[in-house]
């Protein structure tokens, strides 16, 4: 189980949906909304103040839509990446979850360094069984 989560994606029912499964499978104990990439990434640098950094309370984990308005899931990925959050925030890993199926998007999201999986929505308690146990 983790203890926190954060769902980010622009679908108020997708993230609906996210937070009622990972509630009922017991996945978290706390689940945190994101509506686009720029909200996650304000939530993100919000744990860092003045060059201290606050792992805490980060989410562990962070599921993310690619296409969002405002900022999409691949501009979120580049920004972390380039600011070398995956060396700031070791323990937070990213879950692509998109309704694409092009093999290029799951071979890209695989160059990022805290991407550990890509998988298709809509999220079920099968697939969180899989990260269970796979995670």
């Amino acid at each position: 189980m983790y203890k926190k989560i954060l769902c980010v994606d622009d679908d108020p029912i997708t993230l609906m949906l996210c937070k009622k499964v990972i509630q009922k499978s017991e996945f978290s104990e706390t689940i945190e909304i994101g509506h686009n990439g720029e909200d996650a990434l304000k939530y993100l640098d919000s744990f860092i103040q003045d060059s201290v950094i606050s792992n805490g309370d980060l989410p562990e984990l962070l599921f993310l839509d690619l296409n969002m308005p405002v900022m999409g899931g691949w501009e979120f990925l580049d920004i972390i990446t380039e600011r070398r959050y995956n060396e700031i925030f070791p323990q937070l890993k990213v879950i692509v979850l998109s309704s694409t199926i092009d093999p290029k998007d799951i071979e890209k999201s695989k160059s990022y360094p805290m991407v550990l999986n890509f998988l298709s929505k809509p999220i079920t308690r099968e697939m969180l069984e899989d990260l269970k146990q796979n995670t």
